[in-house]
């Protein structure tokens, strides 16, 4: 199999002018460095005046955007979750109907919003990424920058107040503080590298007690600064004099265990490994069951050492992709790009979509992407590949096809498949 792949490598999306940028906001060292020595092994504090942010993250989200994102933009759960004393606040306490025309029963009522903020509960907005256009293109460029899918929310907490007690999530985080000032109290795991199926829940009295000991990191996040915490790390926040208004962004890395699940799925193709357990095998008595673990490691083994590289990416794609969507589109402006479209018009990739090119047994090409996969006649390969790595934005510049209604034709199909947009 051959991949017709962007700049950047297989199936990763070529990588904007912006990607290294929305790094840089985050940490304050090179970004080999932060690989070497942070990345999903220590904490990594950067603070405004070594960050090239002049305003800090108030661009991003500021009091005001989370006030309108609160009050006009009819918000509905999930995007809101309200938490005070450690205890996340039932969201009939502070959701109902949505008035005339909206026959909903679970959108964000702001007075009753107001009434927890007020007694000390924490806002948390969840999912920005996906609804606020400045957080939407910043997920996007991080994301692009680090090869990995991201979340964004923000944690509004009224002075004084704690959100949440002293815990740790199953993946890696940037806190970055956009108003007020928050102490953080950071400890070393109780479980290095946590995954999603084991929470802190799980190991509450370690982390009582772990939370009891030294810190390893005792710090006041102020406007501006930065702060990354890997997987597992504990941690604890608390706004200090005045409200507090930080983005955390989620970092959705695979781990080898993710590895270890799919090999696992593929295995269900070796005969050996679908058998049968003896008829009448007591599986309560570890005698009965040694010989058969014997025989199924012994299989297990040998399936491994077969196992194909190709099969296995292609299921870590299926599973990866559809959590990194990329740039949005407007649907008006790309019908109305559609009609239009001629020989002079100009076109650009979808900005973050990932793609995979390669050739069917039946000489079509198959392009794989991260919701479907569509079929195009093989004589297109020049001409897609061309498009697709930004070689070419011109329609009528499309090499390999015979005349310009071909191009169309193919245009129309990308831009019908928001593959491309208009440039």
């Amino acid at each position: 199999m051959t991949y017709l792949d962007p700049p950047g490598g297989h199936g990763r999306p070529a990588v904007p002018s912006s990607a290294p940028d929305a790094l840089a906001r985050c940490i304050a060292v090179e970004p080999a460095k932060f690989a070497a020595a942070h990345w999903g092994r220590a904490p990594l504090l950067s603070r405004a005046d070594e960050l090239p942010n002049p305003h800090g993250f108030t661009d991003l989200l500021s009091p005001a955007d989370a006030d309108e994102l609160l009050s006009r933009r009819g918000l509905r759960t999930p995007f809101l979750r309200v938490a005070k004393d450690g205890q996340l606040v039932p969201a009939a306490r502070w959701t109902g109907g949505g008035g005339a025309g909206a026959e909903v029963g679970d959108q964000v009522l702001d007075e009753r919003v107001l009434e927890q903020y007020a007694s000390g509960a924490t806002l948390v907005l969840q999912g920005l990424h996906r609804i606020w256009p400045a957080l939407v293109d910043f997920a996007r460029d991080l994301g692009t920058a680090l090869r990995q899918p991201l979340q964004v929310n923000a944690y509004l907490t009224p002075a004084g107040s704690q959100g949440f007690a002293t815990h740790y999530d199953t993946h890696d985080v940037f806190v970055l503080q956009v108003d007020g000032r928050k102490h953080w109290r950071i400890h070393p795991p109780v479980l290095p590298d946590p995954l999603e199926q084991q929470p802190w829940g799980g190991r509450a009295d370690e982390v009582s007690a772990t939370a009891d000991g030294p810190a390893a990191l005792d710090v006041v996040l102020e406007p501006g600064d930065a702060l990354y915490l890997p997987r597992g790390w504990l941690h604890s926040a608390q706004a200090q004099e005045s409200a507090s208004l930080h983005l955390t962004v989620g970092i959705r890395a695979l781990t080898r265990y993710a590895l270890v699940e799919e090999l696992l799925a593929l295995a269900a193709e070796d005969p050996r490994l679908r058998a049968g357990l003896p008829f009448g095998t007591d599986v309560a008595d570890p005698d009965a069951i040694e010989p058969e673990l014997t025989e199924t490691v012994e299989a297990l083994r040998d399936w491994l050492l077969r196992a194909d590289p190709a099969a296995l990416a292609a299921r870590l794609r299926s599973r990866s992709w559809p959590a990194a969507r990329p740039a949005p589109i407007r649907p008006l402006a790309q019908a109305a790009a559609l009609a239009a479209l001629d020989a002079e018009s100009r076109v650009a990739l979808r900005a973050g979509l990932r793609w995979q090119l390669s050739p069917s047994a039946d000489g079509r090409l198959v392009l794989r992407l991260f919701d479907r996969t569509i079929t195009l006649p093989g004589t297109c390969e020049p001409a897609l590949r061309a498009v697709l790595t930004g070689e070419v934005t011109r329609v009528g510049d499309l090499p390999g096809l015979d005349d310009d209604a071909d191009r169309l034709v193919l245009a129309r199909r990308l831009l019908k498949e928001a593959i491309l947009t208009p440039d």
